[in-house]
């Protein structure tokens, strides 16, 4: 029975390591770098570009916003400082543009009314199951914390969104899957979202995909992060105040010790003082004396 057992169970091993080294090497096999981009919001001196974000809040609203959600972020942050700083009449206008299910009223039934800044960005469907559905069964996930989410953040986003290509010979695809050189498996069901001139921007910027993608990136890392800013600030401030208070404590504790070292070299002086007149005080005795 234990041979039996144990037989069982090395079967059971071997068949966990061959599907586990099966898996690790189709996953380097398919491991492509991401792409980079020297993000102006990276390091502790980072910040983001204004611009850029009002330019990737443009994206959002007219490419992602169908379908994806970003629902911690509400309409006031837009004009907080350390985000896109829309003016507060621009952000009131841009929020006002929704229509925002309230209530229940005096009858008690729900009405809709124009959005306010105190209001959270409008989701594209009222629930999960309402997404799923109207996306041929996948979900399209909120992109509130997406740039956390995913290992390499930007870098990941940025090059999700650069990566569509024409799959390789003999790779097959199920009908409404598309080839995507940095996603997990290569496989996704979200249709490539960016394309060259698919929006026009007011500030006159070029709008190639690359740029597009760009600016919606750091659209997203904001939402992602909204105080990333004021943290770098106050990381900052830490690490001079840190830098001040070590400063203190060593020249206290030099000024501590330093009386110390005078007290020893003092006793050691007198000491050497007492034994070089005991030594002058031999020298000058009658020998005799010691007999």
């Amino acid at each position: 029975m234990l041979e039996r057992l144990n037989s069982l169970l090395a079967k059971i091993f071997l068949i966990i390591f061959i599907i586990g080294t099966g898996n690790l090497a189709y996953s380097e096999e398919n491991k492509a770098e991401f792409l980079k981009n020297n993000w102006s919001f990276d390091g502790i001196f980072g910040t983001f570009d204004r611009a850029s974000l009002q330019r990737g809040y443009q994206v959002y609203q007219e490419v992602c916003a169908g379908c994806h959600s970003v629902q911690h972020l509400s309409y006031r942050n837009l004009s907080e400082k350390g985000g896109p700083e829309f003016l507060p009449e621009e952000a009131k206008a841009i929020a006002a543009q929704f229509e925002v299910t309230d209530g229940p009223n005096e009858d008690g039934e729900m009405f809709t009314r124009p959005g306010r800044l105190s209001d959270k960005f409008v989701k594209p469907f009222p629930n999960v199951k309402a997404a799923a559905a109207a996306n041929g069964g996948a979900y399209p996930p909120d992109m509130s914390v997406l740039a956390k989410a995913r290992k390499g953040g930007a870098d990941y986003i940025y090059s999700l969104l650069m990566g569509y290509e024409e799959a390789p010979a003999g790779y097959e695809l199920d009908d409404g899957v598309y080839y995507n050189k940095y996603m997990p498996g290569n496989k996704i069901k979200m249709a490539e979202p960016i394309s060259d001139g698919i929006v026009e921007y007011m500030d006159g910027t070029e709008t190639t995909k690359a740029q597009i993608s760009k600016d919606v990136t750091a659209f997203l890392v904001w939402a992602a992060d909204p105080h990333l800013e004021s943290r770098h600030r106050m990381g900052f401030k830490v690490f001079f105040f840190l830098i001040i208070l070590l400063t203190m404590v060593y020249l206290s504790k030099q000024k501590v010790w330093s009386r110390f070292s005078s007290k020893r070299e003092k006793e050691e002086e007198e000491a050497f003082d007492k034994a070089e007149r005991a030594v002058t005080e031999y020298e000058g005795e009658d020998p005799k004396t010691f007999k």
